[in-house]
């Protein structure tokens, strides 16, 4: 996977070499709309091989809260700034700085907090040996997760007993049949918001 590696590094250095300008006014606009705390949110997450790194993202929450790991659409926590960053998912444009320093790929798992990578057993831990991306099949399956997850009445339960074992099981397919014209299809579906055919299922 070299091509992918060099790819991701190359694209990563392209992306923010244009997107700067974006990114400069998204930092000033959260400084203005939600000046109580930095700008970009850190947290450390499971990498490949288990390794933990520091994630970067643009703050979309309150600063302080003591929320749940899973993200809810609606929630106090997440600020109405904060709340259209992650409907067009660009909180996550800071990762293009993860990718080029090797922590994350474009395409591949999102990387865990550590407590649900810890639950992985057995063969399922496979999909420790991918680099986790900023997209990837099961991000698209649930690109509209936490909408889903608000329909919920136990929105935890239903992540840990339906969705994460889905997300489990379609990384697992990515990690045996990886096909890099699949993930050039897969970046061109998150950034055009469309859906596309993988292992049979539209996603």
């Amino acid at each position: 996977m070299v091509y992918k590696f060099l790819f991701d590094r190359l694209m990563a250095l392209l992306g923010l070499l244009f997107l700067w300008p974006l990114l400069l006014v998204i930092s000033i606009l959260i400084m203005l709309k939600m000046p109580d705390g930095p700008v970009i949110f850190k947290q450390k997450r499971v990498g490949r091989n288990g390794k933990l790194f520091t994630m970067y993202k643009f703050r979309s929450m309150v600063v302080g809260h003591n929320g749940s790991s899973v993200s809810v659409a609606g929630e106090s926590r997440i600020t109405p700034f904060g709340s259209r960053l992650r409907r067009y998912k660009l909180d996550e444009l800071p990762e293009l700085w993860n990718v080029l320093i090797g922590d994350m790929s474009f395409v591949g798992p999102r990387p865990d907090v550590p407590g649900y990578a810890d639950q992985l057993k057995g063969k399922d831990r496979e999909v420790l040996k991918l680099r986790p991306g900023i997209t990837g099949p099961a991000s698209l399956k649930y690109r509209n997760e936490e909408d889903l997850l608000a329909k919920q009445e136990n929105p935890k339960r239903y992540n840990d007993e339906v969705i994460f074992p889905d997300k489990v099981r379609i990384n697992l397919y990515y990690l045996h049949h990886y096909s890099f014209i699949k993930d050039i299809e897969m970046i061109f579906c998150t950034i055009l918001g469309r859906r596309m055919s993988y292992n049979n299922e539209e996603i």
